[in-house]
């Protein structure tokens, strides 16, 4: 039964019903957020400064990115450096660790804006082929991994772990890396990898 028209408001503002209300309401929370100024369409982004610098790898970079742009997201679509994997992207496997400021970080949970200044080290930064680092020669000495995909993260909090408390035991080692995940199982591999850069004191 429709309701009958409740005619205007006492004080002369418009009533409105609830349908008309919840419109409101709902239209108001898909409306697009502020976009950059010239930019219209598809294309357009929400604002973000200009220019932010970023060190990765030794190299400047300045950031004019998507303000919802992450770390991870910036290093592979927009630096190219795609050691860093993208696998849960809830910062739940540890592929995505990487270095900030010598701290391991999961990248995916981090937007890249907020790292104004920082210094970031990937696994593109940490050795290469004819200069491994201690960590990736021991994790090829150890067969340290299998399908390969969670190894960049595996090395990269290995590497951090070397500065961090850690206590001297296999167990402690894998206390301390159990935010990196092998789907394969490498995880004796793994830990016999870093109790080796341990006693040799690499770095």
């Amino acid at each position: 039964m429709q309701q009958p028209d409740p005619g205007p408001d006492p004080d002369g503002a418009q009533a409105i019903d609830r349908r008309s209300f919840l419109g409101a309401v709902a239209a108001a929370a898909v409306a697009p957020l502020p976009t950059a100024a010239g930019a219209g369409g598809t294309d357009a982004k929400p604002l973000g400064p200009a220019g932010v610098p970023i060190v990765v790898n030794g190299v400047e970079h300045k950031m004019d990115l998507d303000v919802r742009t992450t770390l991870l997201d910036y290093l592979r679509e927009h630096l190219h450096l795609t050691g860093t994997k993208k696998g849960c992207d809830h910062g739940q496997c540890g592929a995505c660790t990487v270095h900030v400021n010598g701290r391991r970080v999961n990248s995916c949970l981090t937007l890249a804006l907020a790292h104004e200044g920082d210094e970031v080290t990937t696994i593109e930064g940490l050795g290469a082929p004819e200069r491994l680092h201690p960590m990736q020669a021991a994790f090829v000495a150890h067969d340290g991994y299998q399908c390969g995909y969670c190894t960049p993260g595996q090395i990269m909090a290995a590497t951090a772990l070397l500065d961090e408390p850690c206590g001297p035991t296999d167990a402690d080692v894998r206390e301390c890396m159990s935010g990196n995940l092998c789907r394969c199982g490498a995880y004796a591999n793994i830990v016999a990898a870093i109790q080796q850069v341990r006693r040799e004191g690499g770095r």
